[in-house]
């Protein structure tokens, strides 16, 4: 199986170095190494420009976003779901085996 790898450092300066396995029907990893930054700096843009909001509210409107992505697709519902939750179920298994680099904190 491929994997993805993709870097994510964090407002707080927290580093994950994530090998995403991507799917066996992958097409293009380039474009999905881009759609997801382009997903990634938007996110960030909007939270720069609009202030806080709680991870809670940002995850529930990233899994709407999914949803209604997965709604798009003219497949059966059950296709669907099983994609979305193989996909969403594989990228996170990849992100918490990803060990998080903190920088350290108070004077050196």
């Amino acid at each position: 199986m491929e994997h993805l790898p993709y870097s994510v450092v964090t407002d707080t300066g927290d580093t994950f170095d994530i090998a995403f396995p991507l799917s066996e029907h992958t097409q293009d990893s380039v474009r999905v190494h881009q759609l997801l930054t382009t997903i990634m700096n938007a996110l960030a843009s909007d939270l720069k420009v609009m202030g806080e909001v709680s991870n809670g509210d940002i995850l529930q409107a990233a899994a709407m976003a999914v949803a209604i992505r997965a709604r798009m697709i003219h497949a059966p519902e059950e296709t669907l779901r099983s994609i979305v939750a193989d996909l969403t179920q594989t990228s996170l298994d990849a992100c918490f085996a990803a060990e998080r680099k903190s920088v350290p904190a108070g004077h050196g």
